[in-house]
């Protein structure tokens, strides 16, 4: 099957309201992309953010191509029709697409990240296996790198730890990989935690994992606490995090963009021992030691 692409600015469209009109039309998906690589941070719970140039691209089957479904998407815009962009897209295995660009990444000494489609060959590999999906988390990201790289380099064996904000469960597994003897993995995102137990099946570390639907289920008293969240939700959790780690207890905070360190530093230093462990591409990473 083929398909034509209709695609447009956002600009001051209401993006939801774009969304509908599409799929009023008979659109098979409608995706919104970032036209210039602008920056976009993780979102609140309930929130979403799109890039400032945000393009619009709706899909349809090549059947419908003709000049009538431009001009009604473009009425229904309230744009003119010229401020549409129309190509023809042949059909492909779409599911595996998003395969082409990703590949196995090596994290510290031994620890990798590897799609399935690829095989790691260092003979004192630890590999997680994960594909990209709807949670966050893959190793490509400079603040889930310098997570990946610190486990690496740290004392876990026999240590019980949370991921607080696990996203796709990737450092509780490499953390179970790389000899820690339990996680217990929280999200308020319901698909993260979906994609947080299917990975934990297919790397074999589904029996020392935890998902907990709820923060209050999380243990007490644990000696790792891992949390790649942004600075304005670390700042507001520095407390729960001290009940929830254990004296003598580390602490690895990332997700920090570098000019927000300083201040994140100050606020934990009252329950912990900070310092900073590594920067990357305008992030940070602090890991602490509780008092």
């Amino acid at each position: 099957m083929s398909f034509l692409e209709l695609s447009f600015a956002l600009e001051g469209l209401d993006a939801e309201a774009a969304e509908q009109a599409c799929v009023a039309l008979g659109a098979h998906s409608v995706t919104f992309s970032d036209e210039r690589d602008d920056a976009v941070y993780e979102p609140r719970a309930g929130e979403i953010r799109l890039w400032p140039a945000t393009r619009v691209q709706a899909l349809y089957p090549a059947s419908r191509a003709d000049p009538g479904l431009i001009g009604a998407l473009a009425r229904a815009l309230g744009r003119e029709p010229h401020s549409l962009r129309a190509r023809a897209l042949a059909d492909r295995v779409w599911e595996r697409e998003w395969l082409r660009d990703f590949h196995a990444l090596r994290f510290g000494r031994r620890l990798w990240i590897c799609p399935r489609h690829e095989t790691v060959r260092e003979p004192d590999a630890i590999v997680v296996r994960l594909d990209p999906g709807l949670a966050f988390g893959t190793g490509t990201h400079a603040s889930t790198a310098l997570c990946l790289q610190w486990l690496d380099g740290a004392a876990l064996a026999g240590r019980e730890l949370i991921d607080y904000g696990c996203g796709s469960g990737v450092l509780a597994i490499a953390a179970l990989k790389l000899g820690a003897r339990c996680a217990h993995c929280f999200d308020i995102d319901p698909q993260a935690l979906t994609a947080t137990r299917e990975n934990a099946l297919d790397n074999s570390v589904a029996e020392r994992l935890g998902v907990c639907p709820r923060d209050q289920d999380l243990p007490a008293g644990c000696g790792l606490l891992l949390a790649n969240i942004l600075s304005e939700v670390l700042l507001a959790l520095a407390a729960r995090f001290a009940a929830l780690t254990a004296p003598g207890g580390q602490i690895l905070l990332c997700g920090i963009l570098s000019g927000e360190a300083a201040t994140v530093t100050a606020h934990y230093s009252a329950w912990f021992d900070m310092q900073q462990y590594r920067e990357a591409q305008g992030w940070t990473a602090l890991c602490g030691t509780r008092r």
